[in-house]
């Protein structure tokens, strides 16, 4: 079949039925083009895709935005597709996602969906503690004092794996230097005795010295920590919206179950936020290159970004797609990160 476009990709249940209903709204607005759709489990797929990308190349890979992308992209094994944002206006419709899908001033894929992390928060252990939901990192750590007293650990995380604890910092550093600089310390052009890498230390030092963390963060798993705050054992959790099914299923409710952003800690940095981005890309030994660019454009389109996010719960990047208005945290979500 002459307009064939094989697409590998690591889909769970969910998405996987959004996803093939998007390849088939595809289909029938482009009736010459095929879409061969090729199923990896998630871990399966990190260590196949090294292999694939170099031997036997799909058209279509799914992967991840900002460091993810940046191995495959420097060793030449990823396309620039920028003409397909230059093209399609991308740049403005899919703007929230641009710079973590931009290397050397290209693009090099595009993303389809995302979702936010911040703080979720038991609205009953701030009652408790009769404090206000903070916007300053100031007021969060006053706050602390008050759940302190309370009995009550101010901030969880369970740092078993190390990531939660990696999505603190990058909070904190974010806060503290911004995003330019914790991109430059991620990628390893900054040392990290850098005196504002320090700075940042000193911010998580007023979190760790007075001891409002759960104490015995390291041993527990990140569900583990999320049972304290269901308890109101534990008032914060700096945590991804995913978790949000892991506290309903525990028994909260929108009514205890609250969200904010991480607080202003240097009010002359810009906002940014952690966003772990779900990315399609152009292989470097695709066979079909412009097919594939059609299929890309339309993924980055309103109504498929609706559709695949719909079904996964999550959020669509482009502007003009439609969010989930039922669900307050989806929706809390979209607001902090189209802006």
């Amino acid at each position: 079949f002459a307009g064939t476009v094989k697409y590998y990709g690591d889909f769970d249940p969910a998405p996987l039925a959004a996803m093939q209903e998007v390849i088939a709204d595809f289909e029938a607005a482009n009736p010459d083009i095929k879409i061969e759709f090729q199923n990896f489990d998630h871990e399966g797929y990190k260590t196949s895709i090294r292999n694939f990308l170099t031997a036997e190349a799909p058209d279509l890979a799914n992967w991840y935005a900002g460091n993810r992308m940046a191995p495959f992209v420097t060793s030449g094994q990823f396309m620039d597709v920028s003409d397909v944002w230059e093209e399609h206006g991308l740049k403005d419709s899919l703007a929230s996602a641009l710079p973590s899908m931009t290397i050397d001033g290209k693009q090099w894929g595009v993303p389809y969906t995302y979702y936010q992390w911040g703080i979720y928060y038991n609205k009953e252990a701030y009652a408790a503690a009769g404090v206000e939901v903070p916007e300053t990192w100031d007021q969060f750590i006053e706050n602390c004092a008050a759940f302190k007293e309370a009995g009550i650990d101010c901030v969880t995380t369970g740092t078993k794996a190390l990531w939660p604890g990696a999505g603190i910092f990058d909070y904190l550093n974010m806060r503290t230097n911004g995003y330019e600089f914790h991109m430059a310390l991620a990628n390893g052009e900054v040392e990290w005795t850098d005196d504002r890498v320090k700075a940042t230390f000193a911010e998580w030092a007023k979190l760790v010295e007075p001891g409002y963390i759960t104490q015995n963060h390291a041993a527990l798993d990140w569900q583990d920590a999320a049972a304290l705050l269901v308890q109101g054992k534990a008032a914060n959790y700096v945590m991804g919206n995913f978790a949000v099914a892991v506290f309903k299923e525990g028994g909260m409710t929108d009514d205890t179950l609250g969200f904010l952003p991480f607080p202003t800690i240097n009010p002359d940095v810009a906002r940014a936020e952690d966003a772990p981005t779900d990315t399609v890309h152009i292989p470097s030994g695709a066979k079909n290159v412009e097919d594939a660019k059609k299929f890309l454009a339309f993924l980055a389109g309103a109504d498929a970004q609706t559709t695949i996010n719909a079904a996964m719960g999550q959020l669509p990047i482009n502007t003009d797609a439609k969010v989930n208005e039922d669900d307050p945290f989806i929706k809390a979500g979209f607001e902090l990160l189209s802006t």
